[in-house]
């Protein structure tokens, strides 16, 4: 999603949130829901994390991260903190 779509944060019924835009146009909103770890929650309504289905070693993942004005794929991700997932077909 980072290098094919066109992302931009917004605000849908009261949520924070990135809206990505594909090439075909079609549109997907995802919350800032943040995440937890060791049953806090962390970055709700500011950053929004969500697993990938990419494994990247034996205990980490990649993660697609985004906040206000920003995105990011990133490598490593410890598979031990508690992140939205988003099924895309």
């Amino acid at each position: 999603m980072v290098n094919y779509c066109t992302y931009t944060w917004t605000n849908q019924n009261g949520v924070n949130g990135g809206k990505f835009t594909g090439p075909n146009g079609g549109t997907i909103f995802l919350p800032v829901a943040g995440y937890r770890w060791d049953g806090e929650l962390y970055d709700v309504g500011s950053w929004g994390y969500y697993w990938s289905s990419t494994p990247d070693g034996e205990s980490s993942a990649c993660s697609l991260n985004f906040g206000n004005g920003y995105t990011l794929w990133s490598y490593n991700w410890p598979r031990d903190l508690e992140q939205s997932v988003r099924p895309v077909r």
